[in-house]
């Protein structure tokens, strides 16, 4: 049985990082019901490289991260749309949304109203700077523009212009974070029997992706000079660039044995920053003498991480990295288009793909029934605007 084939999510998200965090669930069995605006639906479903699926409310960017779910198209504005919604939420194991800050308040749905509702709800808000009551905890935020508040940008780019990572990095590192966050308040509830409010907010998980250099440069004791180490780094090689990954000291001593070089004496971590600036001239020279391509294959086979900078097309059609378990193609009028699945694997009863992504309200009336809703209250739904 899938891990949370008995959860129920009411998933309230839209864009990147909340959609993300509700697809892990329901990779893994959840009931996941997408509720949205009829007539304001998820924008990212007008977004990808496909004209007519974006047309038809599925763009790519909505379904890497909608399969297995249902949908409920519910004006949350209108008073029957809202109440319709408090009725689900009674039911429910999860409610999850990213709204701005404030938003679920003004459509009287507050985390407080809902909790009290049902004592056993886990309700998550996934924002941008936190939802409290700072200057900053109101603002709008997306990906781009945390990369930019956090430092991100500045720390990519910190031997020159600050530089904004090319994938939704901290969108997805969010999502991810809060789906863990989530999955720890079910089975905290398991033992206490209650459900509690859980807080995700994209500015501390940009944060936390860097808590290395935030440690390092918020440390007060006595510091040391570290300069960029060699073994770590780009270099341009015969025909590309190759990315080293000679991380540790005994990782430097064994990359200057299979060069056959003996200048560079190695013992310890002093030894590898001290002589970093003079071991990177050297490795200039040497790995412009060859490929990427043998240059990789030769490192490997001592043992030290070593790849040559891949294109992306060039990642997915490298036989040596196929990842058949997470990436499925999902058939479509306008050709195939292929999704990935969870970043990892279980031995049984793992993240797979059963439903396509939904068209917005598929299984509206469905849900609606399987909830205790009978025709007349769908039919009221219906002529108050609360439902197409």
């Amino acid at each position: 049985m899938l891990p949370f084939k008995n959860v129920m999510i009411l998933d309230l998200t839209h864009v990147l990082a909340g959609p993300y965090a509700t697809y892990q669930f329901a990779l893994l069995g959840a009931d996941v019901i997408k509720v949205e605006n009829p007539t304001d639906p998820d924008c990212a479903r007008g977004r990808g490289p496909s004209i007519d699926l974006a047309a038809e409310g599925r763009g790519l960017n909505y379904m890497v991260q909608a399969a297995n779910k249902r949908a409920l198209a519910l004006d949350l504005k209108t008073k029957v749309g809202r109440e319709a919604f408090l009725r689900l939420a009674e039911r429910a194991d999860v409610v999850v949304e990213n709204y701005s800050p404030g938003v679920m308040d003004t459509l009287d749905l507050s985390a407080d109203l809902l909790m009290k509702r049902n004592p056993r709800l886990i309700h998550c808000s996934i924002n941008g700077f936190g939802g409290g009551a700072g200057s900053a905890q109101s603002l709008k935020a997306y990906d781009n523009v945390i990369q930019a508040a956090s430092g991100n940008m500045a720390q990519t780019g910190k031997s020159g212009p600050p530089v904004k990572t090319g994938a939704s990095m901290i969108d997805y590192f969010t999502g991810m974070s809060a789906a863990f966050a989530i999955s720890a308040a079910l089975h905290e509830r398991a033992a206490s029997g209650v459900g509690q409010h859980v807080q995700c907010a994209m500015f501390d998980c940009a944060l936390a992706l860097m808590a290395p250099e935030i440690a390092a440069h918020l440390f007060e004791g006595a510091r040391r000079t570290v300069p960029s180490e060699a073994g770590l780094g780009t270099y341009d090689t015969a025909d590309g660039q190759l990315m080293l990954g000679a991380f540790t000291p005994e990782q430097v001593r064994t990359l200057w044995r299979s060069l056959g070089e003996a200048e560079f004496v190695v013992e310890g971590w002093d030894d590898v920053w001290k002589s970093s600036p003079a071991m990177r001239e050297r490795l200039t020279t040497i790995f412009a003498t060859e490929t990427a391509s043998e240059w990789e294959a030769r490192l490997n086979g001592v043992g030290i991480p070593a790849q040559r900078v891949r294109t992306l097309d060039e990642a997915l059609a490298d036989p040596a990295l196929a990842r058949p378990h997470f990436l499925k193609a999902l058939r479509t009028h306008a050709g195939d288009v292929t999704v990935p699945l969870s970043p990892f694997t279980l031995e049984r009863d793992g993240p797979t793909i059963t439903a396509p992504p939904p068209r917005v309200g598929e299984h509206g009336e469905a849900i609606l029934r399987e909830h205790g809703f009978d025709e007349s209250e769908i039919a009221s739904l219906r002529s108050e605007g609360a439902i197409p």
